[in-house]
């Protein structure tokens, strides 16, 4: 009786020495197109290295543009704080000075 499996032909053959190995098949020659093929592999891998370090280098810099406004606005409430401090001191006859702790 004839299969109609149409992969009947496509099976894998194994190929054993006496001592019970596996060979390995004879690897085929490369072509024009497997070299293109690696060529433009390796172009694609280092377009996708670069199209990542522009993603870091952009989330760094929305990073900085969110952080920098919320910097600015804790400098200008320190500053105003310590001239408040310094104004009312002054105003008292005291003389404002910085303590420092570690």
């Amino acid at each position: 009786m004839e299969t109609m499996d149409p992969r009947a032909d496509q099976r894998p053959v194994l190929d054993m020495t006496p001592e019970g190995e596996f060979r390995d098949p004879a690897p085929r020659q490369a072509t024009w197109l497997d070299r293109a093929l690696a060529r433009l592999g390796g172009v694609a891998v280092l377009v996708a290295l670069v199209a990542a370090g522009v993603v870091v280098a952009g989330i760094a810099v929305a990073f900085l543009a969110l952080a920098l406004p919320v910097a600015v606005v804790a400098g200008l409430v320190a500053f105003g704080s310590l001239w408040w401090h310094a104004r009312r001191g002054t105003a008292r006859g005291r003389s404002f000075t910085f303590v420092m702790r570690r």
